[in-house]
């Protein structure tokens, strides 16, 4: 059985989706949409299994002119609502770029709309493939953690200047500075491994000088009480990323790309990064044909942007912000 699929946007992180959803032999692209025409004209000269595949510069008319049973979505944040919402009233399954949306009410509108439907919507975080977060969440799931009572994680990368000038420092179409975009997949993966929701945010944001946050600083309480803190700094010429979950029995510490396992201040185990044996859309394509269950389903992105906006809150009123 084929799954039909088209692609709405087709930039530069489409690249990637449409190499490994051609990867997977069950995968049929139907149709390629992008409002510039010079980009869905790079994707017939880049695969050539593409060359005959039909192109559209309006997602809806796209939609409404093929058959398909997906659709990929790799468009600017603001836009991925309304593709979204679009594609699930048609009947069809959906993986998205990060963030899913950039309000927390989409967000709950969305969850509302696949438990009506049943469609499947995934959420491309790819760290969850990654076999040293994918055993850090086993620990916790497993108890050996104990009950999970603190977190901190950060990231920096040289994002202000990399992005400067386009629509990801454009609100009307990023929804948010770098706390949003790379920034989401920090905080995704935080909150994935521990199971933790966030309750109350406490937060400080600096544009430096542009229309977004650039550089965040996060503090958190979690419905179980749990507290932690995320820092993003998007004016550093140093890519970084680490954090810490403590728990009442042990401590995973992730740092310099090694995951460990400590007990007692002894290390138990220790994790180098291995191949992924499956990715987004890989995962995406085998949850619709039934082999496997969604990895990033739409409640991981209702977890992002709700902390995320509670966040956005806390920065503009210098109060506490609880989430929604």
């Amino acid at each position: 059985m084929n799954v039909r699929i088209a692609f709405i946007g087709c930039g530069g992180i489409a690249h990637h989706h449409m190499e490994r959803t051609l990867a997977v032999p069950e995968a049929k692209i139907v149709a390629l949409c992008d409002t510039n025409p010079e980009a869905t004209k790079r994707f017939h000269t880049r695969y050539p299994k593409l060359a005959t595949v039909p192109d559209f510069t309006d997602w809806q008319k796209m939609l409404s002119s093929v058959k398909a049973d997906a659709v990929s979505i790799n468009t600017p944040h603001t836009l991925h609502f309304e593709q979204i919402m679009g594609a699930l009233d048609r009947g069809l399954h959906v993986i998205t770029e990060k963030p899913m949306v950039c309000t927390t009410a989409h967000a709950h509108a969305l969850v509302q709309k696949v438990k009506e439907t049943g469609l499947k919507l995934q959420v491309s975080y790819q760290w969850v493939f990654d076999n040293r977060f994918r055993r850090a969440k086993q620990i916790v799931e497993d108890g050996e953690l104990g009950e999970v009572l603190a977190f901190s994680a950060n990231l920096s990368q040289e994002w202000k200047n990399q992005q400067k000038g386009t629509w990801r420092q454009d609100p009307a179409l990023s929804g948010g500075g770098q706390l949003n975009d790379s920034g989401s997949h920090l905080v995704n993966i935080v909150l994935w491994i521990t199971g933790l929701e966030a309750a109350k945010v406490a937060a400080f944001v600096d544009h430096r000088g542009t229309p977004v946050d650039i550089n965040s600083a996060l503090s958190i309480r979690c419905t179980n009480g749990a507290q932690g803190t995320i820092n993003i700094l998007g004016e550093c010429s140093q890519w970084w990323d680490d954090w810490v979950i403590w728990g009442a029995k042990g401590m995973l510490v992730y740092h310099e790309g090694v995951l460990k396992h400590l007990v007692n201040g002894a290390e138990k185990e220790k994790l180098k990064h291995e191949p992924e044996q499956s990715d987004p859309d890989r995962n995406f394509i085998e949850a619709i044909l039934g082999k496997s269950e969604l990895a990033c389903p739409v409640e991981r992105g209702l977890r992002v942007i709700e902390l995320t906006e509670a966040a956005w809150e806390s920065a503009r009123t210098g109060a506490i912000a609880i989430v929604k």
